[in-house]
């Protein structure tokens, strides 16, 4: 009897004879049409499936036991009739599948119109009969003939995949038909995809990755079975890409679908401004620092005189520092940054309470007054914020521990008053001349406070008085230049001595300063080369205040004297055309000499000039093979002269080349 409900369908009279031992087609049947994977039956009144079928109907699957009589709704005889059974669908990606048949009587399975099993015969015992075998990807179609002989009659057929990892080896395919959708209310991307058509599907698993980036992030933690799934990707404004991949009982997993865009809401807000820290410029403010993001993002600061506020927003700012030109002196302040990203997303930073301290008046400096009082003018700066009402303290710098005392001093403004940062100066009129002060100044506020002193400026006033010109002055030409001596200054404050040297009194344009020496020294040798030249010489006395009577307008004012070198120049000019340029330097009693190498000189010959013999006369008897010569034998006190000359392979010499140094004498 049949196991379950069949839907009859018309059947028409069977037209056509039988041919012996074969089975002719059957006529025209009125079409009956069954679903995807849903077995359409035929039953046939004889062993041959030929001629109209007696019923033709869709079964969900084939489980029959017939006993030894005919099928129920359906008027076959007991003995000798056929089943039909044959489905079509879509395996999806294939694989490895087990055909199970157990039957009495006889059996034949086809897949693709090839017989797969095959057991026919009349039998007493029920037959069964597995086959595993590998179903191609796609569509494809199964054909289940039965045949009920005589006696007892039952057919059971199933196929199902085989899903263990060890068997099954093939992966499904990659799901088609995905959508997204998202919902800028929720904030949810709603993922869907077709179905299927795989038999040992487990589910699916779906993927997302950001724009830009090629690593996919698995956002489902099991596999979904069904054919949709919602995501809540992050609110950042950013684009991202959906995939699903389906994976089989097997754990095989598909390749990726089509890559599918989402464009998010940007509800996130950027990271906090963090490490936010304060502190006080005199001049420009509370200065503000903070670590914030990178990318389009605004900052405002907040400001409020309590921890929980009300604040006030002080404005906009682009970078990750400001100032607070406003924040109220000797108060505590509280400051808090916002960042605000191109969405229009803000974090704050935490608060941070900051003390200003009582406006403190800025670069604080001091200078002589060249006015006829003689003062010393303090000058400072404040804020335009800041209070204006100054006082001004001074101690004498030479009385260590001396207390400062405030003194009468009138500020006055300076400058243009239109100046973003007002000065303020005032001139100490009491002042004695040689004294250095210490001065600083503070700001009182409204409420008589005063604030901490400022930077300390020290100047002293300056002394005026020019030390008496120098006495004694003599000058010796010597044969190492000329020696210049005179008396030491009486003044108590000399700080050197200058030596100047002219052609003449009266043009003091060309006045060179030559040396400045120490005070206590009262001789200096000028070692310019001995050549007969007429000199002018001064020696201008400079005090610890930078004062002298020397003037280039009044040299007159100063001591001098005038004085004709000895002329130690050699008689002998050196001739044109040397190849060399030597250059000679003393080195305590000796000379140094050193020239360029001549590339054609096999040697060179070094000369000096003897003033007794009025000639050059070689040092060496045989040339130097070097570009230097010591001549240890120069005597001290004089200016010497050389010659250099090339020696070549043949004996010859080339034009000499003239050097001159001086010697002073020993001390």
């Amino acid at each position: 009897m049949p196991q379950r409900f069949r839907a009859a369908c018309a059947t028409a009279a069977a037209v056509g004879a039988a041919v012996a031992g074969l089975a002719l087609p059957s006529t025209a049947h009125a079409a009956t049409t069954c679903a995807d994977g849903v077995w359409k039956a035929t039953y046939y009144p004889n062993t041959s499936f030929y001629g109209t079928p007696k019923l033709t109907t869709c079964d969900t699957s084939i489980n029959e036991n017939y006993g030894t009589g005919d099928p129920a709704g359906v008027t076959l005889p007991k003995d000798n009739f056929t089943v039909r059974w044959q489905t079509t669908r879509d395996f999806g990606s294939g694989g490895p599948f087990t055909f199970t048949a157990a039957v009495r009587d006889g059996i034949r399975v086809y897949l693709d119109g090839v017989r797969k099993i095959d057991v026919w015969k009349n039998v007493s015992t029920t037959q069964t009969k597995p086959l595993n075998l590998t179903v191609p990807k796609g569509r494809h179609t199964i054909r289940v003939d039965f045949v009920a002989f005589t006696g007892s009659a039952n057919v059971k057929f199933a196929y199902a995949p085989r899903t263990t990892a060890g068997v099954d080896k093939v992966k499904p395919l990659a799901p088609t038909g995905v959508t997204a959708a998202y919902n800028p209310a929720t904030l949810k991307a709603t993922i869907r995809w077709s179905k299927n058509y795989e038999m040992d599907l487990a589910g699916y698993h779906v993927y997302r990755r950001t724009s830009g980036s090629s690593s996919w992030i698995r956002v489902t933690s099991t596999p979904v079975t069904g054919t949709t799934f919602t995501d809540t990707p992050f609110a950042t404004g950013q684009t991202y890409y959906y995939e699903v991949r389906a994976v089989d009982k097997a754990g095989n997993a598909s390749t990726g679908s089509t890559d599918i865009q989402v464009v998010s809401v940007d509800k996130t807000p950027p990271p906090a401004p963090t490490g936010l820290t304060a502190g006080n410029d005199p001049l420009f403010g509370v200065s503000l620092f903070w670590s914030g993001s990178e990318g389009m993002v605004k900052y405002r600061i907040l400001r409020a005189s309590s921890p929980t506020g009300p604040f006030t927003d002080l404005g906009f700012n682009a970078g990750n520092g400001s100032a607070d030109e406003t924040s109220p002196y000797g108060k505590t302040s509280y400051y808090k940054v916002t960042a605000t990203d191109a969405a229009g997303n803000t974090s704050q930073s935490k608060v941070l309470a900051f003390s200003r301290p009582l406006a403190i008046p800025s670069e604080v400096s001091s200078k002589n007054n060249e006015a006829d009082n003689g003062g010393i003018e303090i000058s400072w700066k404040v804020s335009k914020y800041a209070p204006q009402d100054f006082r001004v303290y001074r101690r004498d710098a030479s009385a260590e521990g001396a207390t400062p005392e405030r003194i009468t001093c009138r500020p006055y403004r300076i400058g243009n008053s239109a100046d973003y940062f007002p000065e303020y100066a005032c001139t100490d009129t009491s002042v004695v001349a040689g004294t250095t002060y210490s001065y600083f100044v503070t700001t009182v506020d409204s409420t008589g406070r005063e604030s901490e002193p400022s930077r300390v400026t020290s100047v002293g006033r300056r002394d005026r008085t020019s030390p008496p010109a120098a006495t004694g002055l003599t000058a010796t030409p010597r044969e190492y230049g000329t020696e210049l001596k005179w008396d030491e200054s009486p003044a108590p404050d000399v700080a050197r001595y200058r030596i100047f040297r002219g052609t003449s009194v009266d043009d003091s344009a060309d006045h060179e300063l030559v040396a400045s020496v120490a005070p206590g020294t009262t001789r200096f040798v000028d070692t310019d080369r001995p050549d007969g030249e007429t000199w002018v010489y001064f020696v201008d006395v400079l005090d610890t205040s930078n004062n002298s009577i020397y003037t280039l307008s009044v040299p007159a004012n100063v001591a001098h004297v005038t004085v004709t070198e000895l002329d130690t120049t050699p008689s002998v000019e050196a001739p044109p055309g040397a190849p060399l340029t030597p250059t000679a330097t003393a080195a305590g009693s000796a000379v140094e000499l050193s020239w360029s190498a001549d590339d054609e000189a096999t040697g060179y010959f070094v000369s000096r000039w003897n003033p007794g013999t009025q000639q050059y006369e070689k040092l060496t008897t045989d040339p130097v093979t070097m570009t230097s010569y010591q001549d240890t034998t120069a005597a001290t006190g004089t200016t010497h002269y050389y010659w250099v000359t090339s020696v070549h392979a043949d004996g010859s010499e080339s034009a000499p080349g003239a050097a001159w140094a001086i010697v002073p004498p020993v001390s």
